[in-house]
């Protein structure tokens, strides 16, 4: 699986320790499938940085070893109330008792922000929160969580965008 990170430096080796933590899925090396979304995203960081260049980090990683009973992962195949509460106490600083070594699941972005933060205060239900989410484009993300994960993540190229 191909994966892309956006940032204004090109990241060959990734490193946990300058992750931010309160993330969606907490302090990790977010990677997405996408690369109009990595692009968009370094765009971002580009502009709230005025730093001079936006670039993308592409790797590639065998998906199987999600799938290997060797590490312990979260998916999120969707948008549910389980995912919200997840990034919403993640953005809260809020530590799940569970560490995972990936997570994987929709980004909630700036755009999708706004619905998640009317549920926060109560001015949504759950359930009408992920029906406002569904009309977004949800791109997924791959949060790398622990040394043994990056790992598996092999560097391919940075591209300037």
């Amino acid at each position: 699986m191909k994966l892309y990170h956006g940032s204004t430096i090109g990241v060959e080796t990734p490193n946990l320790q300058k992750c931010r933590p309160d993330t969606d899925f907490g302090q990790a090396f977010y990677t997405t499938t996408s690369l109009e979304q990595s692009a968009k995203w370094a765009k971002i960081k580009q502009r709230r940085a005025k730093a001079g260049k936006a670039v993308v980090s592409a790797f590639e990683i065998d998906e199987k070893v999600l799938y290997s009973g060797e590490y312990k992962v979260r998916l999120f195949e969707k948008a549910t109330k389980d995912w919200l509460e997840f990034v919403i106490n993640n953005r809260r600083g809020i530590e799940s008792a569970e560490k995972y070594d990936f997570v994987m699941g929709p980004v909630a972005n700036d755009s999708l922000y706004a619905t998640i933060l009317l549920y926060e205060q109560g001015i949504l239900t759950a359930d009408a929160a992920i029906e406002q989410l569904k009309s977004h484009t949800l791109f997924d993300q791959l949060s790398f969580h622990s040394e043994k994960a990056l790992k598996n993540l092999k560097y391919i190229n940075t591209i300037k965008i």
